[in-house]
């Protein structure tokens, strides 16, 4: 049977081992323990690893001025950003107030427009009734024209002493007298050519042209002269 090698350590060997604990000096166990610690950059009090350094083109902690560059670029930046807006609104404002403006004008021009064409409806609106009432005014005169011969002939009976006509006479002329009828007698009144007409004359005193007698009444209807008076007028 072969000698076979074994691996227990020898006397020689536990003597080389490193020494325990307790074997080692105080002095050198500090010196040990120092070069054995972590560098004091690469971790902080809690063992955590610390950030390295900032560079030089970081900004400026919380609290510190930024350079003199850095301040006048960010105010210049801050001036253009502030000016844009104002920019913007001053250029809305103009364009409202131009809008305004026209709006204005514009509503100036439809409200002349309206007061003018509102006149001119007024004024044709008036003149359609005048000129209706001018045509009603026209009929009826021309039917009242036509009864005037009827007057005339109860005015003749009267005159020739017959009283039974007077209640047919007084009743039509009262009736178209409520209507606008009037009767022209001008009898001793200066002579007027615009409602009577001198068939007869006779020397006077030379002077005013009176009517001395009424041939045969005349007539008014609603203001218009139906037909002149036919008198006898002193010159």
């Amino acid at each position: 049977m072969s000698d076979q090698p074994t691996n227990r350590p020898t006397d020689d060997d536990r003597s080389t081992g490193p020494p325990e604990p307790s074997e080692v000096p105080e002095e050198d166990r500090a010196t040990v323990e120092a070069d054995a610690a972590p560098p004091a950059d690469a971790t902080d009090a809690g063992g955590d690893e610390r950030a390295p350094a900032a560079a030089d083109d970081t900004e400026a902690p919380e609290g510190e001025e930024a350079p003199d560059g850095d301040r006048a670029d960010g105010g210049d930046r801050a001036t253009a950003e502030a000016g844009e807006p104002d920019d913007d609104l001053r250029a809305a404002a103009e364009k409202v107030e131009v809008d305004l403006e026209a709006l204005l004008e514009e509503r100036a021009q439809y409200l002349e427009a309206y007061q003018r064409a509102q006149a001119d409806f007024e004024n044709y609106r008036k003149q359609v009734q005048r000129r209706q009432q001018e045509a009603i005014n026209r009929a009826l005169g021309s039917f009242v024209e036509s009864l005037l011969p009827v007057l005339d002939a109860c005015d003749a009976a009267l005159a020739q002493g017959a009283d039974a006509v007077e209640p047919v006479l007084s009743a039509l002329y009262g009736a178209l007298s409520k209507e606008g009828l009037e009767r022209i007698d001008p009898e001793g009144k200066p002579f007027d050519p615009n409602e009577a007409e001198a068939v007869v004359h006779e020397p006077g005193d030379g002077g005013e042209h009176v009517v001395a007698e009424v041939l045969r009444p005349g007539y008014r209807w609603r203001g218009q002269v139906l037909r002149p008076a036919m008198v006898k007028v002193t010159d």
